[in-house]
């Protein structure tokens, strides 16, 4: 794997956009202050393709990717692997309850030839090539795929981040051993043992089908085809005799057919004349009809006479009068007698009530003056107490005033003052208005109600009066109406004699309802025998039709019973002849009828003759059964040849499959318990302990070999009498030498170790080149200027050690203000 560019925004403490162009970076330096952000980094490179990074402690560590403050953190990883180019994103969100998920995952394989500068423009994921995952749970198997190693393996080889450095020199074995597999792509052999195994498993199961199959054919042979293939050729010539035999069988059956008809044919007109019989009650149906029209004609006279009777009634009541005109006569004799009575008492009711009003208006005319009176002299009095006020005030300034003043009034000098009067002039005036005053309302009242009284006889009398003109009135009109009228006698004689006549019309109408309803009888009676004549006619009518293919003779239309006995006559006679002609028929039907069985008889022969069962039923059911016979053999005899045809098939199927169980099983035992594949990891480490040796030879002035033992590491120490110790007892100086020699030996060699390898095409180290002398620096630079001058991979390191960051051809130098981390590229 070689990153190509990183994008970062909102990621940790790169708060605004930043990218981080590799291009033709193939040796490079993170440089910068401590906590600038050197480290984030390489923290985004593996944030991108697998969603975590080391130091932040699994997945759960996913709150760290967001810068403070911050809702969203992108970040965009564009690598090469293989030959092929890929782009990785991963964006993560926080959401309203503070809660951090990622949000979108991807992994595309770009076009060939695609321009990693076109990013620049905003280009959307979706034009970014071929979708390989679209979920974080996609990602994990794509970016596998994709880089060859699992995240754990990533950061143990290619980028190696802080306090992970020696991981894979202090690795337990089992541990080192699978870093091996997957960079040296051995987990090969095991997928072809596995596939090995399971092809033989296979071919097994097909080899036990395909002899199950056999077992089953085991009667296709060739003498079973022949046998089919000759009851075939039985049935074929079994089908063309039957075809020549069968027109003969329709002939004989035809003519059998053509007398039976005949014969049944006879039988039924034989019956039909048989059933020609006179139904019983013919003749009395005429005297019925008859008798039902003369009751009936009797009805209908009845019913005129008690119509005539009824009409000279009601003609003798419409004479008399009209009943409803002499009661209202009645009634205006009884209005008279009883207006007259009241007339008198109407009169002495008006003489009273002219009397009470003439009295009721005297008192109030006399009340009235004595209001008037007392009035004038409440007006009286209200002057008197006009003229005491001024005597009073004239008193109250009589008061202050003394001989020699002038008087306020008309400002004179007053020569003498009179005397004071006793009392006042006012209180007198108001104890006389006072009196006046009551005496006034007394009068008043008293006025008011005689008054009333007299208004309300007066009314009295109006209505009394009224009542009289109106009784005289009516009284005038009812003499007037019955001035020319009869009197009372006459009138009550005439309603009686109306009463009389109403009578007699009622029953009268009782008489003509009856006689109706009589008439009314006696014309359903007719209607019912006349059906009942009708319906003997359509009977003999019908019997008629029945035999009229025979030609009976003419009908009576007039004499039902004669009609009847004709006809009867002439089916006896007629019956006669066709008994005698049936006999002839029955012969004709017997002699055909032992004629087709003899038919059919030669060719059921034909089908025993042939070993099939002869089928009953029609002639076409004979070609059918013949036909279904010669198509079943032909059947048997294809079938038979499909399962010689398939027996052999399998057969040599079966060799094929036996060949290949013999070589997946011969594969699979050689490859059987991992035994190739632990010594091709034992060749590994060899080589890689042998160039890691080297190497730390080097860095460590020729006092340190590396060397493997039951896959453990141990060092030997030329300048402590080769003494041999583990990689744990070395110190923080030494162990750093130890793991870089181990991770540029498997950056050196892993290539040629294995074809199928991981692509190791990058490493990058972020540890402690602070903790290195002068000298082993010195040497630790020149070996990386080596690795990277062969041009095969990436060489990237992590530091602040300004000695060595000079010796790099390419510097990305991380600075941080307070807002965000930014990255600056200087050199090639």
């Amino acid at each position: 794997m070689r990153p190509l560019r990183l994008d970062m925004a909102g990621f940790t403490v790169f708060r605004d956009e930043t990218t981080v162009d590799f291009t033709d970076a193939d040796y490079f330096a993170l440089v910068g202050p401590t906590g600038s952000g050197k480290s984030t980094v390489l923290d985004g490179i593996c944030f991108a393709l697998y969603g975590t990074v080391p130091r932040w402690g699994g997945a759960r560590g996913i709150v760290n990717a967001l810068s403070p403050s911050a809702t969203e953190a992108r970040v965009r990883l564009v690598f090469e692997s293989a030959g092929d180019r890929y782009v990785a994103t991963r964006v993560v969100r926080r959401d309203g309850r503070g809660n951090v998920k990622t949000a979108g995952a991807g992994l595309q394989l770009m076009p060939s030839g695609f321009d990693v500068t076109r990013l620049d423009t905003g280009m959307s994921l979706d034009d970014l090539g071929e979708v390989l995952a679209g979920t974080p749970a996609e990602m994990d198997k794509a970016v596998i795929d994709a880089v060859g190693l699992p995240y754990e393996q990533f950061t143990s080889c290619v980028v190696l981040p802080q306090g992970q450095f020696a991981d894979f020199l202090h690795a337990k074995p089992a541990t080192r051993q699978q870093i091996l597999v997957n960079l040296l792509g051995l987990h090969v052999y095991e997928e072809v043992q596995q596939r090995a195994a399971g092809r033989a498993t296979t071919a097994e199961a097909k080899l036990g089908a395909i002899d199950q199959m056999l077992e089953g054919l085991v009667d296709a042979d060739d003498e079973a085809v022949a046998a089919a293939e000759a009851e075939l050729i039985r049935m074929r010539e079994l089908a063309t005799a039957v075809e020549a035999a069968v027109p003969g069988l329709r002939e004989t059956r035809q003519r059998e057919a053509t007398a039976a008809q005949t014969r049944d044919a006879l039988r039924a007109e034989v019956e039909i004349l048989t059933g020609v019989r006179t139904p019983s009650g013919s003749a009395e149906l005429v005297a019925a009809v008859a008798q039902a029209r003369e009751a009936a004609a009797v009805a209908a006279d009845e019913v005129r006479g008690a119509e005539e009777r009824e009409e000279k009634i009601r003609g003798e009541l419409t004479a008399a009068g009209d009943p409803g005109s002499l009661k209202l006569l009645l009634d205006r004799h009884a209005e008279l007698d009883r207006l007259g009575g009241q007339a008198e008492w109407f009169a002495g009711e008006v003489e009273v009530a002219e009397v009470e009003y003439k009295d009721a208006a005297a008192a109030a005319e006399l009340a009235q003056h004595a209001h008037t009176g007392a009035t004038q002299l409440l007006e009286q009095a209200r002057a008197d107490y006009t003229e005491a006020q001024k005597l009073d005030r004239a008193v109250a300034l009589r008061a202050h005033l003394r001989a020699g003043d002038h008087c306020p009034v008309c400002e004179q000098t007053v020569a003498d003052v009179p005397a004071m009067p006793e009392g006042s002039a006012v209180q007198a005036a108001e104890a006389t208005g006072k009196a006046a005053r009551a005496a006034a309302e007394v009068a008043e009242a008293a006025w008011k109600q005689r008054d009333a009284v007299a208004r309300k006889l007066e009314s009295n009398l109006e209505r009394k009066r009224a009542q009289l003109e109106h009784h005289m009135t009516r009284l005038a009109e009812v003499r007037a109406l019955l001035a020319d009228k009869p009197g009372v006698d006459a009138v009550e004689q005439q309603l009686a004699e109306l009463n009389r006549l109403q009578k007699h019309l009622r029953e009268a109408g009782v008489r003509v309802k009856a006689s109706r309803e009589a008439q009314r009888k006696a014309q359903r009676a007719v209607v019912v025998a006349e059906e009942q004549q009708r319906s003997a006619w359509r009977s003999f009518d019908a019997t008629r039709d029945a035999v009229a293919r025979f030609g009976p003779p003419p009908a009576d239309r007039d004499d039902l019973a004669a009609a009847w006995s004709a006809l009867v006559a002439w089916a006896s006679t007629e019956r006669t002849n066709r008994t005698t002609s049936l006999g002839s028929a029955e012969d004709a039907v017997s002699s055909a009828r032992d004629a087709t069985r003899s038919a059919f008889d030669a060719v059921a022969a034909l089908f025993t003759s042939a070993g099939v069962s002869s089928p009953p039923g029609d002639d076409s059911v004979l070609i059918r059964a013949a036909a279904v016979a010669a198509e079943r053999a032909a059947a048997t005899w294809q079938r038979l040849v499909d399962r010689r045809t398939q027996a052999q098939d399998l057969t040599s199927q079966r060799a094929g499959l036996a060949l290949q169980v013999r070589v997946a099983k011969s594969l699979a035992g050689h490859l059987r318990a991992n035994n190739f594949e632990r010594w091709l990891l034992e060749e590994a480490l060899d080589l890689l302990v042998d160039g890691a040796s080297g190497i730390l030879r080097e860095l460590t002035g020729g006092q340190y070999d590396l060397v493997h033992e039951k896959g453990e590491f141990w060092v030997v120490d030329h300048f402590d009498a080769d003494l041999r110790r583990g990689v744990r007892t070395l110190s923080g100086g030494e162990t750093f030498q130890a793991s870089l020699a181990l991770a540029l030996a498997l950056s050196e060699q892993l290539a040629g170790m294995s074809a199928t390898a991981a692509s190791l095409e990058s490493i990058v180290l972020d540890e402690g080149f602070g903790t290195l002398d002068a000298a082993t620096l010195d040497v630790v630079a020149a070996t990386l200027e080596n690795l990277a001058a062969r041009g095969d991979r990436m060489v990237g390191v992590v530091t602040h050690v300004h000695s060595l960051a000079e010796r790099v051809p390419v510097r990305f130098e991380v600075h941080k203000d307070a807002r965000t981390a930014y990255v600056e590229r200087v050199g090639l």
